[in-house]
C-alpha cells in the first residue's frame, strides 16, 4: 500500500470512496507516462488492460471520470488528487474548472486557508507554503507569473476558472471591440496571453467539476487546447443528454452511485408523499398546486418539530429545515409567492420567509437573495420556503433541505434525481437512525406511483444505479477468542505456532488427562459464583477451595459413575488448585462497581418555560402517506381519527405524557398541566378556532408530546444527600470473544507494521505473550502500538481488550463507556484509552474520562480496603505512542484525575467540563471586537509568540466574553490549571489575556514560555507566574540581573532565572482578568 495514500488520507479524513479514488489516481500514476506528447492510443490500451470502463478517454489527452454521489465529497477529493500529485509526480500546476458562478465562487472559498471547508487542512506541506490561488478575476495581474518568480519552482499553483471566463470576449469600456476572447488576449503583466502560458507548461492538470455541465461547450474546446498532461473528472451524472437520449461517458473510472451512498449512509433517505386514496380527477390545477403547498408544509412542519426533538435528546445543535419548492417560470415563481404569503395560506404565517429566486431578479435585489440564500441554513434565518424556477443547480449546499414541492411539468426521472440531488446532504454529517432526521421528502401527489415505480426499476440510482465499479462483497466468518485460561487447560495456545512465538516457548497442556480438563473446565465454571468474594486471591482461602471442590466434584461424578471401577480417578483437589492458580495468573480482578445514592433522594423535573418558537401545526383534515423510495417502507405522518375527546386541551397532551417511564403524574401533575397549558395557549395565539386547536392536539399529539418529554430532559434534577460506590463482584471471569473477519483473513503478527490501516478492524493479531487472549482486533492503528508498547513493557505482565460488559462506566445519562486497554503491572492498574490527538478535548471523550476516573477512584478504595491494586485511568493521545514507551511513563504523563477529570501532566491539558462561554462564528470585522479566539496556553504560547505575525488557524474557537476591558487583536482566553497562583488565579479559572504586553512587566502575571526549564508543578514549558526581575544600569542601558516567575500561593517555589539566562524566557501576553472557574 502505497504511504502517501495512507497520509493524504488520514489528514484529510477522506471517505472510503473518496480514498478508493484517490488509489484509483495512484494506479493511473504507476500505469501512464504523464507528460505532453504521450502517446494517447497506448496510454489507453495500458489503462483498459486493468479498468474495462475506460473505452475512450473522449479528450486528446487522458482523462478519467470519478462519477461519485452529491453528497460524497469531490471537491475534497480534489483537493486529495492536488496533494497526491504534487507530493508524489512533484505536478506543481493545476486548471480547476467550474460549471457556473456559484460552484466558482465555492470553489475559490474552498480552496482559500482559514475558511470552514479548506480542502488542504492537516496537509503539512501546504500549510507552510499554501498553494497560490490565480481565479478568472485576478489572473490578468499575472501574479502567477509573478508567484513563481518570488518563491522559485517548488509553491503549487491552483487555477480556478469558471467555464464562462474562458469563451468570455467582454472588452473594457472605451476598448476596441474585439472576438477574441479575454483569455486568448496578450496581456502587458504576462508579456501573453494566459492561454498561451498555460498551454507551454509542461505539467499542467485539469480537474473538471461537474463536468456533464459544458462537455460540449465551446469552452471545453478552448480547454482542450491547453494539452494538459491529465485530465480528472467529478459528476454525479455521468452523462449528457442529446435529442433527448442519454449519452454515458466513457471514460468512468470509477463510480459510487447515490445507491451506494444511501446504503452506506452517507446522504438522506430520499422519500416521495402523498395522500392516501388520492384521485387527481377531484382537483383542477390550482387546486392541486394549492393542496401539494399545503401538504408540504404540513410536512415541513412535522419535520421541524422531529428536528428539535432530536436535537434536545441527542444535545445537538438544533436544525432548521426548509421547503424548496420549483415553479415553471418566473410569472408562476411571483403568483406562487402571493399565495403563500396570503392571509387565507395558513393564516399568512409565512409572510416574510419565502424567497424566489430566478433569473429575472436584478441588481440589489438579487445580491439580497442570493445572500439570504447562502445563510439558509442558519437557526436564526427567517427564510423556511424558498422559490426557484431552474436556478439551483450543482454548488448549493445545504444540509436542512427537507421537503421538496415539485410544481413544474417533468417525468419521473427528472423529479426524483434533479429534485433530490440539492437535499441529499445530511446536517449532523451522518444518519441518526431517526427517520425525520434522516429522510428528504418530495410531495408529488400526481406523480406519486410513477417516481415509486421509476425507484424500484433497475435503472433508476435510487435502486439499482448507473453502477460501472461494484465494491466486491467478502465472504465473513465468526472467530471466537478464548481466553488465556480456556486455552490453557484445553490444549496448546497454538498448535501450528502462533506468529513470533518459537515453538520451544508456546504453552503445552495444563492438564494431560481429559478427565482432568473436564475438571478444570467445571472448577472455571464453579468459580464464576464466588465472584462476589472481595479478590481473586480469595479463592487461595482452604475453605474457598473445599467448596469449590465439593461443587465440582457434583458436576464431573455422573460421568465417572458410569464406568465405576473402570474410569481414571481424577484428583479433584489437585485440579481445582492449580485451575485457581492458573487462573489467578491469567486473569486481571476487575471489581463490579455501582453507584447508589444514599440518604434522602429527590427526583423530579424543575418548572420552566418551553421554547415553542418553531411549532406551528396546522390542522389535518386525512392522513399524509409517506413512502420511503430506498427501503419501500410506508410510514404514516399523523394518526388522529378515533381519538376520544378530552374534557379541557391540556389532557390531550397530558394523557401522552404519563405514558413515559420517567414522568410520575402523582408527584409531577401540576407540572404536565403548566407546560400543557403553555402549548395550548401558544396553539391558539395562531390558530384562532378553538376547533382548529383540538385537532392539532389530536393529529400532532404524538410530537407535541415528544416536544414537551424533550425540553424536560433539560431541566431534569436529581438531589442525593450523598454517594456511595456499592461493589457487587471483586472480579470477573473472562468470557470469548466473539469477532466477525473475512473468511480468508489469517491471524498476523501484531509487531509487523500494518499498510492497510483502513482495513484494521477486519484484521485479526496474535503473537503476544502477555496478553490474557491468544488473539485481538484492534480499532484503529494506535491501538495495534499501544499493545506493542504493553508487550514490551517489562512492568506490564498481562493485559487485554474488555468486552461489552466488562466495565460498567456510564456517563452522559445511561450512556455506556467501553475503554480500549485494562492493565496490570507489578504495583498498579491501568484503564487505557488512545485516542487521536485531534479528539483530546472532544466533549464526549471528556465526558468518557471524567466517568472513568470516578470509577477507578473507586475501585482504588475497594482494592485498597482488601490488599489490592490502586486504578489509574490513562488517556493517551495516538502520537506519543511509540515503542520506547512504557505504560509507567505514559502513566506519568497522561493519567486523568478524579473529579476535575484533569491529565496530571503532558501535552494535552484541560479536561474539564465545557468552557462556559458562548461559541460564535465570527466574520473577520467581528473578531477581537466582539469576541475572542478560546485556547491552551500551550496553543496560546505559539500562536501570539509573534504579536506581528499571528497565524488564526481555521480551527480555532472564538467566543463571546462579558469583560470590563476593551477588546483589541491579541486578546484571547485560556483555562489556566494548577494551584501556584491560588488565591487570585484559582484552578481551572478562566482568564482573558493580552499579547504583547505594554509597557513594564514588573509586577504583572504574565504567560511565560520558558526555552528549557518547565513548571516543576505541570511539567510544562509555558507557566503563569508574577513577573519580578533585578536590574543593574550600565551605561545609558540596563540589564538583568535576575528573573523570578513567582507563584502566589506559598507552598510552591518560584522559577529563577540568572541575567546570563534571559534568553530561556519569553513573556507572551499579559494576565488581565478572570473571567470564570470551574468547581
Amino acid at each position: 500500500m502505497n504511504p502517501n495514500i495512507n497520509t493524504i488520507a488520514n489528514r484529510l479524513s477522506l471517505r472510503p470512496p473518496q480514498r478508493t479514488s484517490l488509489e484509483i489516481l495512484a494506479r493511473i500514476c504507476d500505469l501512464i507516462s504523464l507528460e505532453k506528447g504521450a502517446d494517447v492510443a497506448q496510454a489507453l490500451k495500458t489503462v483498459r488492460s486493468e479498468f474495462s470502463t475506460v473505452t475512450d478517454f473522449e479528450r486528446d489527452f487522458p482523462s478519467f471520470c470519478f462519477a461519485l454521489a452529491t453528497g460524497v465529497g469531490k471537491t475534497r477529493l480534489m483537493g486529495a488528487f492536488i496533494a497526491y500529485l504534487n507530493k508524489t509526480e512533484g505536478i506543481r500546476h493545476f486548471f480547476v474548472l467550474a460549471p457556473n458562478l456559484t460552484i466558482y465562487n465555492k470553489l475559490i472559498a474552498d480552496f482559500t486557508p482559514n475558511t470552514p471547508k479548506y480542502v488542504f487542512q492537516g496537509i503539512a506541506e501546504f500549510a507552510v507554503e499554501p498553494p497560490e490561488i490565480i481565479t478568472g478575476d485576478n489572473y490578468e495581474s499575472g501574479r502567477a507569473i509573478r508567484w513563481s518568480g518570488l518563491y522559485g519552482e517548488s509553491g503549487v499553483h491552483v487555477n480556478i476558472f469558471n467555464i464562462g471566463k474562458i469563451t468570455s470576449i467582454e472588452t473594457p469600456k472605451g476598448a476596441v471591440k474585439t472576438n477574441v476572447p479575454k483569455f486568448r488576449r496578450l496581456h502587458e503583466y504576462i508579456g501573453q496571453s494566459y492561454f498561451d502560458y498555460l498551454s507551454k507548461l509542461y505539467d499542467l492538470v485539469l480537474l473538471m467539476d461537474e463536468s456533464h455541465r459544458y462537455r460540449a461547450s465551446a469552452g471545453m474546446k478552448a480547454i482542450q487546447e491547453l494539452r494538459p498532461i491529465l485530465g480528472l473528472e467529478s459528476t454525479a451524472t455521468p452523462q449528457i443528454e442529446r435529442g433527448g437520449v442519454a449519452d454515458p461517458f466513457k471514460n468512468v473510472i470509477y463510480s459510487y452511485p447515490l445507491s451506494n451512498a444511501m446504503e452506506d449512509g452517507f446522504v438522506k433517505e430520499p422519500a416521495v408523499a402523498t395522500r392516501e386514496n388520492f384521485d387527481i380527477e377531484n382537483y383542477d390545477e390550482g387546486g392541486l398546486e394549492r393542496l401539494k403547498l399545503e401538504d408540504g408544509v404540513r410536512i415541513h412542519e412535522n419535520t421541524k418539530v422531529e428536528l428539535e426533538v432530536y436535537a434536545r435528546e441527542n444535545g445537538a445543535p438544533i436544525v432548521k429545515p426548509f421547503m424548496l419548492v420549483i415553479a415553471r417560470d418566473t410569472d408562476h415563481a411571483n403568483a406562487l409567492v402571493k399565495l403563500i404569503e396570503d392571509a387565507t395560506f395558513f393564516e399568512g404565517r409565512y409572510e416574510g420567509k419565502v424567497i424566489t429566486v430566478h433569473s429575472a431578479l436584478k441588481g440589489e435585489e438579487r445580491d439580497e437573495t442570493v445572500e439570504q440564500l447562502i445563510h439558509v441554513e442558519k437557526p436564526d434565518n427567517p427564510t423556511e420556503i424558498v422559490i426557484h424556477v431552474n436556478m439551483l443547480k450543482e454548488g448549493w449546499d445545504v444540509t436542512n433541505l427537507y421537503t421538496i414541492v415539485p410544481l413544474r411539468a417533468a417525468n419521473s426521472m427528472t423529479l426524483v434525481e434533479q429534485s433530490i440531488g440539492r437535499g441529499l446532504r445530511l446536517p449532523y454529517g451522518k444518519r441518526t437512525g431517526v427517520g425525520a432526521v434522516d429522510r428528504l421528502t418530495i410531495v408529488a401527489h400526481d406523480k406519486f406511483q410513477e417516481i415509486v415505480d421509476y425507484a424500484n426499476s433497475p435503472e433508476s440510482i435510487i435502486r439499482g444505479g448507473l453502477k460501472i465499479v461494484g465494491i466486491p462483497t467478502e465472504r465473513t466468518r465468526v472467530v471466537v477468542a478464548e481466553p488465556e485460561i480456556v486455552n490453557r487447560i484445553a490444549g496448546p495456545v497454538a498448535p501450528q505456532g502462533k506468529p513470533g512465538t518459537p515453538a520451544d516457548e508456546q504453552q503445552k497442556f495444563l492438564f494431560e488427562s481429559p478427565k482432568e480438563r473436564e475438571a478444570a473446565k467445571a472448577t472455571l465454571e464453579v468459580i464464576r459464583e464466588f465472584e462476589c468474594l472481595p479478590r481473586s486471591a480469595n479463592l487461595d482461602q482452604p475453605e474457598i477451595q473445599r467448596q469449590i471442590e465439593e461443587k465440582v466434584k457434583t458436576r464431573i461424578t455422573p460421568a465417572q459413575q458410569e464406568l465405576e471401577g473402570v474410569a481414571e480417578k481424577v484428583d479433584v483437589a489437585m485440579v481445582v488448585a492449580k485451575t485457581i492458580q492458573l487462573r489467578n495468573e491469567l486473569s486481571i480482578d476487575i471489581p463490579r462497581i455501582t453507584i447508589q445514592p444514599v440518604g434522602d433522594v429527590t427526583r423530579g423535573y424543575r418548572e420552566f418555560k418551553m421554547d415553542l418558537s418553531r411549532v406551528s401545526y396546522q390542522p389535518e383534515d386525512n392522513e399524509i402517506l409517506t413512502q420511503e423510495l430506498h427501503r419501500r417502507e410506508q410510514h404514516r405522518l399523523m394518526s388522529g381519527t378515533g381519538i376520544v375527546p378530552e374534557e379541557k386541551p391540556e389532557d390531550y397532551l397530558v394523557r401522552g405524557l404519563i405514558d413515559f417511564n420517567d414522568i410520575s403524574y402523582d408527584d409531577q401533575a401540576a407540572l404536565l398541566y403548566t407546560l400543557a397549558g403553555q402549548v395550548v395557549a401558544h396553539l391558539r395565539s395562531y390558530l384562532k378556532d378553538e376547533v382548529k386547536v383540538t385537532n392539532v392536539l389530536q393529529y400532532h399529539q404524538q410530537g407535541l408530546v415528544n416536544l414537551i418529554h424533550a425540553q424536560m430532559q433539560d431541566h431534569y434534577e436529581e438531589k442525593a444527600t450523598a454517594y456511595e460506590a456499592h461493589v457487587s463482584k471483586g472480579f470477573t471471569t473472562l468470557r470469548p470473544n466473539n469477532y466477525s473477519a473475512p473468511s480468508d483473513e489469517a491471524e498476523r503478527d501484531f509487531r509487523v507494521p500494518v499498510i492497510e490501516k483502513q482495513d484494521i478492524r477486519k484484521m485479526l493479531f496474535s503473537g503476544f505473550k502477555r496478553c490474557l487472549y491468544c488473539v485481538q482486533k484492534f480499532d484503529s492503528d494506535s491501538e495495534r502500538r499501544f499493545a506493542v508498547v504493553l508487550e514490551n513493557d517489562s512492568e506490564a505482565p498481562k493485559w487485554f481488550k474488555p468486552i461489552r460488559g466488562v466495565f460498567q462506566i456510564h456517563y452522559a445519562g445511561d450512556a455506556s463507556y467501553e475503554p480500549d486497554f485494562v492493565v496490570e503491572t507489578k504495583t498498579d492498574k491501568f484503564v487505557c484509552e488512545t485516542k487521536a490527538a485531534n479528539e483530546m478535548k472532544d466533549q464526549d471523550v471528556l465526558a468518557k474520562a471524567k466517568a472513568a476516573a470516578e470509577w477507578c477512584r473507586h475501585a482504588t478504595e475497594h482494592e485498597g480496603n482488601n490488599g489490592g491494586k490502586p486504578w489509574t485511568y490513562l488517556l493517551i493521545p495516538h502520537d506519543v505512542i511509540t515503542d520506547n514507551k512504557t505504560s509507567q511513563g505514559l502513566a506519568a504523563t497522561y493519567a486523568v484525575q478524579a473529579g476535575s477529570a484533569k491529565i496530571v501532566s503532558g501535552e494535552v491539558r484541560g479536561l474539564r467540563e465545557a468552557a462556559p462561554f458562548a461559541r460564535v462564528t465570527p466574520r473577520d470585522e467581528e473578531k477581537y471586537r466582539t469576541c475572542v479566539p478560546l485556547l491552551t496556553l500551550k496553543a496560546a504560547a505559539g500562536a501570539f509568540s509573534d504579536p506581528q505575525h499571528v497565524e488564526e488557524p481555521a480551527d480555532w474557537e472564538w467566543i463571546a466574553v462579558n469583560t470590563k476591558h476593551r477588546l483589541r487583536p491579541g486578546m484571547f482566553v485560556a483555562q489556566v490549571l494548577g494551584k501556584s497562583m491560588e488565591p487570585a488565579i484559582s484552578d481551572g479559572a478562566y482568564g482573558l489575556f493580552a499579547a504583547p504586553v505594554t509597557g513594564a512587566r514588573q509586577g504583572k502575571t504574565v504567560l511565560v514560555q520558558m526555552r528549557d526549564a518547565t513548571d516543576p508543578e505541570t511539567g510544562e514549558r509555558y507557566t503563569v507566574k508574577r513577573y519580578e526581575s533585578e536590574k543593574v544600569h550600565e551605561g545609558d542601558s540596563w540589564r538583568h540581573t535576575r528573573i523570578t516567575l513567582k507563584p502566589l500561593n506559598p507552598d510552591f517555589q518560584s522559577i529563577v532565572f540568572t541575567g546570563a539566562e534571559e534568553g530561556q524566557v519569553k513573556v507572551i501576553a499579559e494576565y488581565l482578568e478572570t473571567l470564570g472557574s470551574e468547581s
